[in-house]
Protein backbone atom coordinates (compact mmCIF):
# COMPACT_ATOMS: atom_id res chain seq x y z
CA UNK A 1 0.00 0.00 0.00
CA UNK A 2 2.37 2.08 1.15
CA UNK A 3 4.82 1.82 -2.15
CA UNK A 4 1.66 2.30 -4.58
CA UNK A 5 0.86 5.47 -2.75
CA UNK A 6 4.21 6.69 -3.36
CA UNK A 7 3.72 5.93 -7.01
CA UNK A 8 0.52 7.50 -7.01
CA UNK A 9 1.91 10.72 -5.28
CA UNK A 10 5.14 10.88 -7.81
CA UNK A 11 2.62 10.24 -10.80
CA UNK A 12 0.76 13.50 -9.81
CA UNK A 13 3.91 15.45 -8.81
CA UNK A 14 4.82 14.48 -12.61
CA UNK A 15 1.66 15.78 -14.39
CA UNK A 16 1.32 18.78 -12.49
CA UNK A 17 4.86 19.25 -11.86
CA UNK A 18 7.40 18.27 -14.22
CA UNK A 19 6.89 21.40 -16.69
CA UNK A 20 4.18 19.80 -18.46
CA UNK A 21 6.79 17.87 -20.06
CA UNK A 22 3.79 15.54 -21.37
CA UNK A 23 2.48 18.22 -23.91
CA UNK A 24 2.97 18.13 -27.54
CA UNK A 25 2.23 21.15 -28.41
CA UNK A 26 5.74 23.47 -28.26
CA UNK A 27 6.28 23.82 -31.17
CA UNK A 28 8.40 26.11 -33.99
CA UNK A 29 6.56 29.62 -33.51
CA UNK A 30 6.00 30.61 -37.19
CA UNK A 31 7.17 33.71 -38.41
CA UNK A 32 6.97 35.91 -41.68
CA UNK A 33 9.77 37.14 -44.02
CA UNK A 34 13.04 39.11 -42.61
CA UNK A 35 13.82 42.12 -43.96
CA UNK A 36 17.54 40.72 -44.48
CA UNK A 37 18.24 36.92 -44.42
CA UNK A 38 21.75 35.88 -42.66
CA UNK A 39 23.81 33.28 -44.50
CA UNK A 40 23.77 29.47 -43.52
CA UNK A 41 26.15 26.58 -43.62
CA UNK A 42 24.28 23.10 -43.72
CA UNK A 43 27.08 20.64 -41.57
CA UNK A 44 26.00 17.26 -42.16
CA UNK A 45 28.84 14.16 -40.35
CA UNK A 46 28.08 11.27 -42.20
CA UNK A 47 29.44 8.00 -41.83
CA UNK A 48 28.17 5.09 -43.93
CA UNK A 49 24.86 6.67 -44.59
CA UNK A 50 24.57 5.79 -48.27
CA UNK A 51 20.95 3.64 -47.21
CA UNK A 52 19.83 7.33 -46.09
CA UNK A 53 21.28 10.02 -47.67
CA UNK A 54 18.92 9.86 -50.96
CA UNK A 55 16.45 11.03 -49.14
CA UNK A 56 17.41 13.46 -46.87
CA UNK A 57 20.43 14.99 -48.83
CA UNK A 58 18.31 15.75 -51.97
CA UNK A 59 15.38 17.39 -49.03
CA UNK A 60 18.52 19.82 -47.95
CA UNK A 61 19.94 20.82 -51.20
CA UNK A 62 15.72 21.64 -52.56
CA UNK A 63 15.39 24.25 -49.49
CA UNK A 64 13.90 26.96 -50.62
CA UNK A 65 16.01 29.79 -48.66
CA UNK A 66 15.84 33.46 -49.66
CA UNK A 67 19.85 33.79 -48.66
CA UNK A 68 23.02 32.21 -48.74
CA UNK A 69 23.09 28.44 -48.19
CA UNK A 70 25.32 25.83 -48.96
CA UNK A 71 25.87 22.15 -47.79
CA UNK A 72 28.70 20.83 -46.31
CA UNK A 73 28.75 17.18 -46.27
CA UNK A 74 31.56 15.56 -44.37
CA UNK A 75 32.59 12.06 -44.90
CA UNK A 76 33.62 10.40 -41.71
CA UNK A 77 35.58 7.61 -43.26
CA UNK A 78 32.99 5.68 -44.59
CA UNK A 79 33.12 2.29 -46.96
CA UNK A 80 29.75 2.77 -48.38
CA UNK A 81 30.60 5.07 -50.63
CA UNK A 82 28.71 7.94 -49.18
CA UNK A 83 30.99 10.69 -50.44
CA UNK A 84 30.52 9.50 -53.91
CA UNK A 85 26.56 8.93 -53.86
CA UNK A 86 26.64 12.88 -52.64
CA UNK A 87 27.91 14.04 -55.62
CA UNK A 88 26.09 11.89 -57.72
CA UNK A 89 22.94 13.47 -55.95
CA UNK A 90 24.03 17.05 -56.33
CA UNK A 91 24.81 16.39 -59.94
CA UNK A 92 20.79 14.39 -60.51
CA UNK A 93 19.26 16.62 -58.19
CA UNK A 94 21.32 19.99 -58.33
CA UNK A 95 19.90 23.12 -55.77
CA UNK A 96 22.10 24.61 -52.80
CA UNK A 97 26.01 24.26 -53.51
CA UNK A 98 27.68 21.16 -51.88
CA UNK A 99 30.91 20.40 -50.55
CA UNK A 100 31.75 17.01 -49.52
CA UNK A 101 34.80 16.67 -47.45
CA UNK A 102 36.39 13.59 -45.28
CA UNK A 103 38.04 15.11 -41.95
CA UNK A 104 40.22 11.73 -41.50
CA UNK A 105 40.36 10.24 -38.30
CA UNK A 106 39.51 11.93 -35.31
CA UNK A 107 42.31 12.14 -32.40
CA UNK A 108 42.26 10.68 -29.25
CA UNK A 109 39.91 12.02 -26.85
CA UNK A 110 37.60 12.82 -29.84
CA UNK A 111 34.75 11.41 -30.92
CA UNK A 112 34.25 11.00 -34.52
CA UNK A 113 30.48 13.16 -34.98
CA UNK A 114 32.22 16.29 -33.27
CA UNK A 115 35.11 15.74 -34.84
CA UNK A 116 33.18 15.93 -38.29
CA UNK A 117 31.26 18.50 -37.03
CA UNK A 118 34.50 20.06 -36.57
CA UNK A 119 35.61 19.77 -40.14
CA UNK A 120 32.73 21.43 -41.41
CA UNK A 121 32.55 24.90 -38.92
CA UNK A 122 36.48 25.00 -40.24
CA UNK A 123 35.22 24.52 -43.49
CA UNK A 124 32.23 27.22 -43.64
CA UNK A 125 34.76 29.56 -41.74
CA UNK A 126 37.24 29.39 -44.59
CA UNK A 127 34.39 30.55 -47.15
CA UNK A 128 33.43 33.55 -45.67
CA UNK A 129 32.25 32.61 -42.31
CA UNK A 130 28.23 32.09 -42.29
CA UNK A 131 26.04 33.55 -39.90
CA UNK A 132 24.34 30.56 -38.97
CA UNK A 133 25.05 26.78 -38.99
CA UNK A 134 22.24 24.04 -39.09
CA UNK A 135 24.03 21.21 -38.05
CA UNK A 136 21.97 17.93 -39.17
CA UNK A 137 22.32 14.24 -39.15
CA UNK A 138 22.44 12.27 -42.13
CA UNK A 139 18.74 10.61 -41.25
CA UNK A 140 16.87 13.63 -41.02
CA UNK A 141 15.21 14.80 -44.09
CA UNK A 142 13.76 18.68 -44.53
CA UNK A 143 10.57 20.05 -45.69
CA UNK A 144 11.59 22.31 -47.98
CA UNK A 145 10.54 25.48 -46.09
CA UNK A 146 12.28 24.09 -42.83
CA UNK A 147 15.41 26.28 -43.03
CA UNK A 148 13.74 29.26 -43.64
CA UNK A 149 11.43 28.64 -40.80
CA UNK A 150 14.17 27.67 -38.51
CA UNK A 151 15.88 30.93 -39.81
CA UNK A 152 12.74 33.03 -39.20
CA UNK A 153 12.37 32.03 -35.72
CA UNK A 154 15.83 32.26 -34.34
CA UNK A 155 16.44 35.84 -35.97
CA UNK A 156 12.63 36.91 -35.13
CA UNK A 157 12.64 35.39 -31.48
CA UNK A 158 16.85 36.58 -31.11
CA UNK A 159 17.77 33.13 -30.21
CA UNK A 160 21.04 31.59 -30.30
CA UNK A 161 19.66 28.33 -31.00
CA UNK A 162 16.91 26.15 -31.67
CA UNK A 163 16.70 22.42 -32.21
CA UNK A 164 13.58 20.51 -33.39
CA UNK A 165 12.97 16.68 -32.15
CA UNK A 166 12.67 15.25 -35.67
CA UNK A 167 9.60 13.34 -36.36
CA UNK A 168 10.70 9.91 -35.90
CA UNK A 169 9.82 6.73 -38.28
CA UNK A 170 6.96 4.67 -36.76
CA UNK A 171 6.35 2.29 -39.21
CA UNK A 172 7.09 -1.66 -37.75
CA UNK A 173 5.11 -2.97 -34.30
CA UNK A 174 8.18 -2.45 -32.49
CA UNK A 175 8.55 1.23 -33.75
CA UNK A 176 5.19 2.18 -32.69
CA UNK A 177 5.72 0.44 -29.66
CA UNK A 178 9.32 2.21 -28.62
CA UNK A 179 9.60 5.53 -30.77
CA UNK A 180 6.69 7.52 -29.22
CA UNK A 181 8.18 6.13 -25.41
CA UNK A 182 11.71 7.46 -26.65
CA UNK A 183 10.22 11.48 -27.10
CA UNK A 184 8.67 11.06 -23.95
CA UNK A 185 10.91 9.52 -21.69
CA UNK A 186 13.37 12.59 -23.01
CA UNK A 187 10.68 15.31 -22.39
CA UNK A 188 10.14 13.68 -19.02
CA UNK A 189 14.02 14.40 -18.60
CA UNK A 190 14.50 17.15 -20.27
CA UNK A 191 11.34 19.31 -20.28
CA UNK A 192 10.57 21.75 -23.12
CA UNK A 193 9.31 24.28 -21.33
CA UNK A 194 12.03 24.70 -18.33
CA UNK A 195 14.82 24.20 -21.37
CA UNK A 196 13.03 27.41 -23.31
CA UNK A 197 12.83 29.64 -20.18
CA UNK A 198 16.30 31.57 -20.61
CA UNK A 199 17.00 31.55 -16.16
CA UNK A 200 16.08 27.72 -15.88
CA UNK A 201 19.18 25.20 -15.87
CA UNK A 202 18.01 22.85 -17.91
CA UNK A 203 19.00 22.50 -21.04
CA UNK A 204 19.16 20.12 -23.94
CA UNK A 205 18.92 19.63 -27.72
CA UNK A 206 17.93 17.03 -30.43
CA UNK A 207 20.84 16.75 -32.47
CA UNK A 208 19.43 15.52 -35.23
CA UNK A 209 18.19 19.26 -35.78
CA UNK A 210 20.30 22.00 -34.35
CA UNK A 211 20.46 26.03 -35.85
CA UNK A 212 22.85 27.83 -34.19
CA UNK A 213 24.44 31.12 -34.14
CA UNK A 214 27.82 31.44 -35.60
CA UNK A 215 28.53 33.30 -32.56
CA UNK A 216 27.55 31.41 -29.69
CA UNK A 217 29.58 28.57 -31.36
CA UNK A 218 32.37 30.81 -30.71
CA UNK A 219 31.23 32.04 -27.26
CA UNK A 220 30.87 28.34 -25.85
CA UNK A 221 34.20 27.09 -27.85
CA UNK A 222 32.39 24.04 -29.11
CA UNK A 223 32.29 21.37 -30.55
CA UNK A 224 36.07 21.47 -28.80
CA UNK A 225 34.61 21.43 -25.17
CA UNK A 226 32.54 19.07 -25.52
CA UNK A 227 34.91 16.39 -28.03
CA UNK A 228 34.07 13.83 -25.86
CA UNK A 229 30.71 13.53 -25.32
CA UNK A 230 28.71 10.78 -26.96
CA UNK A 231 25.15 12.70 -26.20
CA UNK A 232 26.88 15.42 -27.90
CA UNK A 233 23.49 17.52 -28.25
CA UNK A 234 22.99 17.94 -24.27
CA UNK A 235 26.22 18.72 -24.19
CA UNK A 236 26.02 21.24 -26.53
CA UNK A 237 23.15 22.63 -25.22
CA UNK A 238 24.34 23.09 -21.65
CA UNK A 239 27.85 24.75 -22.86
CA UNK A 240 25.36 27.28 -25.36
CA UNK A 241 23.58 28.02 -22.17
CA UNK A 242 26.14 28.55 -19.99
CA UNK A 243 28.03 30.76 -22.25
CA UNK A 244 25.14 33.11 -21.72
CA UNK A 245 22.86 31.90 -25.11
CA UNK A 246 19.03 31.72 -25.72
CA UNK A 247 18.07 28.15 -26.30
CA UNK A 248 15.02 26.70 -27.36
CA UNK A 249 13.28 22.93 -28.15
CA UNK A 250 10.56 21.75 -29.77
CA UNK A 251 8.71 18.83 -31.34
CA UNK A 252 9.09 19.14 -35.29
CA UNK A 253 6.40 19.77 -38.12
CA UNK A 254 8.91 19.89 -40.66
CA UNK A 255 11.78 17.33 -40.09
CA UNK A 256 11.50 13.53 -39.73
CA UNK A 257 13.69 10.43 -39.47
CA UNK A 258 14.09 8.76 -42.06
CA UNK A 259 16.61 6.14 -40.44
CA UNK A 260 14.54 2.29 -40.15
CA UNK A 261 14.41 0.72 -37.28
CA UNK A 262 12.50 -2.77 -38.60
CA UNK A 263 13.71 -5.02 -35.60
CA UNK A 264 13.42 -4.81 -31.65
CA UNK A 265 17.55 -5.36 -32.15
CA UNK A 266 18.08 -1.74 -33.83
CA UNK A 267 15.53 0.06 -31.49
CA UNK A 268 18.28 -1.88 -28.59
CA UNK A 269 21.15 -0.36 -29.84
CA UNK A 270 20.06 2.74 -30.20
CA UNK A 271 18.73 3.03 -27.10
CA UNK A 272 21.86 1.08 -24.79
CA UNK A 273 24.99 2.45 -26.83
CA UNK A 274 24.25 5.46 -24.68
CA UNK A 275 21.89 5.29 -22.04
CA UNK A 276 24.66 4.57 -19.54
CA UNK A 277 26.59 7.69 -20.54
CA UNK A 278 23.72 9.72 -20.34
CA UNK A 279 24.31 8.30 -16.12
CA UNK A 280 27.64 9.43 -16.28
CA UNK A 281 28.85 5.72 -15.64
CA UNK A 282 28.11 5.54 -12.00
CA UNK A 283 26.80 2.29 -10.25
CA UNK A 284 24.93 4.33 -7.91
CA UNK A 285 23.08 6.55 -10.22
CA UNK A 286 22.05 3.54 -12.56
CA UNK A 287 20.86 1.86 -9.33
CA UNK A 288 18.48 4.36 -8.60
CA UNK A 289 17.52 5.15 -12.23
CA UNK A 290 16.38 1.36 -11.96
CA UNK A 291 14.77 1.56 -9.23
CA UNK A 292 12.97 4.91 -10.02
CA UNK A 293 11.55 3.58 -12.91
CA UNK A 294 10.55 0.16 -11.17
CA UNK A 295 8.58 2.60 -8.67
CA UNK A 296 7.14 5.00 -10.99
CA UNK A 297 6.10 2.83 -14.60
CA UNK A 298 6.29 -0.75 -12.86
CA UNK A 299 4.45 -0.48 -9.24
CA UNK A 300 1.40 0.82 -10.92
CA UNK A 301 0.09 -2.42 -13.13
CA UNK A 302 1.63 -4.33 -10.28
CA UNK A 303 -0.56 -2.99 -7.90
CA UNK A 304 -3.65 -2.97 -9.96
CA UNK A 305 -3.65 -6.56 -10.90
CA UNK A 306 -2.19 -7.97 -7.67
CA UNK A 307 -4.53 -5.93 -5.82
CA UNK A 308 -7.35 -7.48 -7.79
CA UNK A 309 -6.62 -10.79 -7.39
CA UNK A 310 -5.89 -10.93 -4.21
CA UNK A 311 -8.89 -8.83 -3.57
CA UNK A 312 -6.94 -6.02 -1.74
CA UNK A 313 -9.01 -3.62 -3.38
CA UNK A 314 -7.45 -0.05 -2.09
CA UNK A 315 -4.25 -1.44 -3.32
CA UNK A 316 -5.95 -2.11 -6.81
CA UNK A 317 -7.34 1.26 -6.84
CA UNK A 318 -4.28 2.93 -6.17
CA UNK A 319 -2.58 1.08 -8.38
CA UNK A 320 -5.62 1.73 -11.24
CA UNK A 321 -4.90 6.08 -10.31
CA UNK A 322 -1.40 6.02 -11.01
CA UNK A 323 -1.61 3.64 -14.23
CA UNK A 324 -4.35 5.95 -15.80
CA UNK A 325 -2.41 9.05 -15.12
CA UNK A 326 0.53 7.69 -16.66
CA UNK A 327 -1.78 6.47 -19.21
CA UNK A 328 -3.40 10.07 -19.87
CA UNK A 329 0.01 11.83 -19.85
CA UNK A 330 1.25 9.87 -22.59
CA UNK A 331 -1.94 9.99 -25.30
CA UNK A 332 -0.56 12.99 -26.66
CA UNK A 333 2.28 11.68 -27.50
CA UNK A 334 0.66 8.87 -28.87
CA UNK A 335 -1.20 11.34 -31.27
CA UNK A 336 1.30 13.11 -32.10
CA UNK A 337 2.73 10.52 -33.61
CA UNK A 338 -0.44 9.26 -34.92
CA UNK A 339 -0.79 6.03 -32.53
CA UNK A 340 -4.70 4.61 -31.40
CA UNK A 341 -4.97 5.60 -26.95
CA UNK A 342 -5.61 2.17 -26.86
CA UNK A 343 -1.64 1.77 -26.82
CA UNK A 344 -0.95 4.33 -23.63
CA UNK A 345 -1.65 1.52 -20.95
CA UNK A 346 0.80 -0.55 -22.96
CA UNK A 347 3.61 1.83 -21.02
CA UNK A 348 4.24 -0.08 -18.17
CA UNK A 349 5.84 -2.40 -20.79
CA UNK A 350 7.50 -0.40 -22.99
CA UNK A 351 8.99 1.40 -20.16
CA UNK A 352 10.41 -2.63 -18.51
CA UNK A 353 11.92 -2.64 -22.20
CA UNK A 354 14.13 0.60 -21.56
CA UNK A 355 15.14 -0.31 -17.94
CA UNK A 356 16.38 -3.76 -19.44
CA UNK A 357 18.11 -1.94 -22.31
CA UNK A 358 19.68 0.97 -19.50
CA UNK A 359 20.90 -1.60 -17.65
CA UNK A 360 22.54 -3.43 -20.73
CA UNK A 361 24.05 -0.27 -21.50
CA UNK A 362 25.60 -0.71 -18.17
CA UNK A 363 26.90 -3.99 -18.80
CA UNK A 364 28.21 -3.66 -22.27
CA UNK A 365 30.31 -0.53 -20.71
CA UNK A 366 32.35 -3.10 -18.10
CA UNK A 367 32.80 -5.44 -20.96
CA UNK A 368 34.66 -2.33 -23.26
CA UNK A 369 32.08 -2.10 -25.66
CA UNK A 370 29.95 0.54 -24.26
CA UNK A 371 28.97 3.22 -26.60
CA UNK A 372 29.30 1.61 -29.91
CA UNK A 373 28.59 2.91 -33.01
CA UNK A 374 29.63 2.21 -36.28
CA UNK A 375 32.90 0.46 -35.80
CA UNK A 376 34.25 3.10 -33.01
CA UNK A 377 33.81 2.61 -29.31
CA UNK A 378 34.18 5.59 -26.63
CA UNK A 379 35.31 5.19 -23.12
CA UNK A 380 34.05 7.34 -20.53
CA UNK A 381 35.18 10.84 -21.01
CA UNK A 382 38.20 10.84 -18.15
CA UNK A 383 39.11 7.42 -18.97
CA UNK A 384 42.32 6.79 -21.14
CA UNK A 385 41.40 6.92 -24.80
Amino acid sequence: MVIAGVSLLAWVWLVVGQGGFWRTDVRLPRRGALDEWPSIAIVVPARDEAEVIGVSLPSLLAQEYPGHAEVFLIDDGSTDGTGDLAHALHDRHGGLPLTVSSPGEPPPGWTGKLWAVRHGITLAAERGGPDYLLLTDADIAHRPDSLRELTAAAVSCDLDMVSLMARLRVETGWEKLIVPAFVYFFAQLYPFRWINKARSRTAAAAGGCVLIRASAVAAARVPDSIRQSVIDDVALARAVKRSGGRIWLGLAERVDSVRPYPDLGELWRMVSRSAYAQLRHNPAVLLGTVLGLALIYLVPPLAAVGGAIAGAWPLCALGLAAWAAMAASYVPMLRYYGQPWWLAPTLPYTAALYLLMTVDSAVEHYRGRGAAWKGRTYARPDASV
